[in-house]
């Protein structure tokens, strides 16, 4: 006999039909906005332009080579965020890292990056650590 553990993530599936079905798009019209379940492999978000793409990134991100701005990918506008995934807005002036919440999306015109595709030192960089080592610039 098998004593295979619950996937914690199921539940959240299931909750899609907690409602009578004549009832569930009133009541909950968008089940499952925001949750991370299902096929890991379609993620439109990370097909989007690199800021090498983004004419006006070339004269706005001079710190980085053109071979870098290839790298740095955008998340396309409309796409949602991940919850609980780690983003930056370059928009943004101190360029803060945020944590998504479900029901957030990217506004057409800003440009979004995610910190799980992209490198660890071009990271730093875009938030303007100054660390020569957290940044791959040191000697």
């Amino acid at each position: 006999m098998s004593t295979k553990k619950a996937n914690p993530r199921t539940h959240q599936a299931r909750d899609v039909e907690k409602h009578p079905e004549e009832l569930r798009t009133d009541l909950n019209p968008n089940a499952l906005a925001g949750q991370n379940i299902g096929s890991s492999a379609a993620h439109p978000e990370r097909a989007g332009l690199s800021l090498y793409d983004i004419k006006a990134a070339h004269t706005r991100f001079t710190e980085f080579s053109a071979d870098e701005l290839r790298l740095i990918r955008i998340v396309p506008p409309g796409s949602r965020l991940l919850q609980d995934a780690t983003y930056i807005d370059l928009d943004d002036p101190a360029r803060r890292e945020f944590t998504a919440t479900g029901e957030m999306e990217v506004v057409d015109g800003r440009l979004i990056v995610a910190k799980a595709d992209t490198h660890y030192e071009l990271w730093n960089r875009l938030r303007r650590v100054q660390d020569p080592y957290r940044t791959g610039t040191h000697g």
